[in-house]
């Protein structure tokens, strides 16, 4: 299959946020009972993982032994990821076929696609790679500029600053491209960057919009919490269609 073809498309903000809401709308229970399965079995998992984190931070004496707190917290962290992973890809993929204009089945939403989960883990670890070694270099010339004034020692970052946000924003549609767009991380970072640029500060304007809905809906608690991310992730995904078109590049849909 062919990649997305990126840039020839404009985004359309409040259409994104009308076409995600009645994206949800057509199955808002399947979306709801869906998230509340997702936390219920994430929830031992981080309960190893945060149980183990404090116990090795612990200097105090514990009934639970550091390996058997180190065990536990690799399992934590290993499931509760497995679980992530899960939630948002049936979340992706339910809003994908939400989009097409049909209701999508709960089957669809738990279906487990370990191609689809491995390719977004690998796009995130990767991301989070290159943020880290920007930021490594950034210390690092920091650090050497500080040494000869002190007032350059703040230039890197600044620099780092103005990257990281242009590169989350370039990020935006990671989950979908990943998803949906390319089968490698390396591509799908450059899938983003190369298909946000020419409309960047639309993405912006849409990345804002979203944060508003996210602190609008914690105003409501956990309630609005659990409506406002199948909305957002149905907004997000609406947004790629346009920029990105609307074809299955890897086969999600079919697995």
């Amino acid at each position: 299959m062919g990649l997305p073809t990126p840039g020839t498309n404009k985004l359309q903000v409040l259409r994104a946020i009308e076409e995600g809401w009645q994206a949800f709308c057509r199955a808002p229970w399947p979306f709801l009972l869906f998230e509340v399965l997702v936390l219920a079995v994430s929830a031992p998992f981080a309960a190893l993982l945060a149980g183990g984190v404090i116990r090795l931070n612990s200097p105090e004496p514990a009934f639970v032994h550091p390996i058997a707190a180190g065990i536990g917290l690799v399992v934590g962290l290993v499931g509760y990821v497995m679980v992530a992973l899960w939630g948002a890809v049936g979340l992706s993929r339910a809003a994908w076929i939400s989009l097409d204009g049909q209701k999508p089945s709960f089957a669809q939403f738990t279906r487990w696609d370990r191609c689809a989960s491995g390719r977004l883990l690998g796009s995130v670890l990767l991301l989070s790679i290159l943020i880290g070694v920007v930021g490594v270099l950034a210390t690092l010339i920091g650090n050497a500029l500080g040494q000869v004034n002190a007032a350059l020692a703040a230039l890197p970052a600044v620099v780092f600053g103005v990257f990281y946000i242009w590169l989350l924003v370039s990020q935006k549609f990671l989950l979908q491209l990943s998803l949906f767009g390319v089968k490698r991380p390396l591509e799908t970072i450059q899938a983003g960057v190369s298909g946000v640029n020419p409309s960047w500060w639309v993405v912006l304007w849409l990345a804002i919009v979203e944060a508003v809905i996210h602190a609008v809906a914690a105003l409501f608690s956990y309630g609005g919490l659990l409506v406002v991310l199948p909305v957002v992730i149905c907004t997000s995904t609406a947004a790629y269609r346009q920029l990105f078109g609307s074809q299955d590049h890897t086969g999600i849909l079919k697995a």
